[in-house]
């Protein structure tokens, strides 16, 4: 997902921080609950969050990550459809949610920034239906190192952070920890990534990587 602030005027991106202020999430605390009508939307600048949802028994679903850059939130006066809740210790530039119209009507490209985002979350949820619907165990896990790669911003060769624990890698991709445990062991054995420690890895063959994930290198 694209941010916000890309792209904007300067006097548009003034507006937004006259109106946003930091806010700190710790480890499990939730930014929006799941059927609650959110006051506020963010920037994410440091860390990362997910996007889960649950149902009546208490069983839920991880539907996505967000990371730093990310937009969460929406504009929308109802109910959330998904909880919203810090992964690690996170910081973003919350915004009253009800400023936000006034804010859009004064700066266009505020307005197309949003829209264009909400086309990029959408190609996501469709990729992650596919994910989640088509791809094998092997490519699941595949697809969620490239991901991770991609948004980490490491130069090629160096270790890529790993922000999630095999129970959360797991609980998202819809597999057991075992499946991912053993997914990760046989990328390792056949060279295509290392893995120094449970919470980075290295990518040492990229090319065989996106292969597994069944995506194009």
């Amino acid at each position: 997902m694209a941010s916000l602030c890309g792209g904007i005027s300067a006097a548009a991106l003034d507006a937004l921080n006259r109106i946003g202020r930091k806010r700190v999430l710790r480890r499990g605390e939730a930014l929006i609950w799941q059927g609650d009508v959110a006051d506020q939307v963010g920037i994410l600048h440091h860390g990362l969050v997910k996007l889960s949802a649950s149902l009546e028994d208490g069983r839920e679903q991880m539907l996505g990550l967000a990371f730093p850059a990310d937009f969460v939130g929406a504009i929308a006066d109802r109910p959330s459809s998904h909880c919203v809740t810090a992964l690690t210790d996170t910081e973003l530039c919350v915004f009253p949610r009800s400023a936000l119209p006034g804010i859009v009507e004064a700066h266009p490209d505020i307005g197309q920034a949003l829209l264009s985002r909400a086309y990029d979350e959408l190609d996501h949820m469709r990729r992650w239906m596919l994910l989640l619907g088509r791809k094998s165990a092997e490519e699941r896990v595949a697809s969620l190192l490239l991901q991770f790669a991609a948004r980490g911003g490491c130069m090629a060769g160096a270790a890529v952070p790993l922000p999630l624990t095999r129970q959360q890698m797991a609980e998202l991709l819809g597999l057991t920890i075992e499946t991912v445990s053993r997914k990760l062991t046989a990328m390792k054995r056949d060279g295509v990534i290392a893995l120094p420690d449970l919470r980075s890895f290295v990518i040492q063959d990229r090319a065989a990587l996106s292969t597994i994930a069944a995506e194009y290198p």
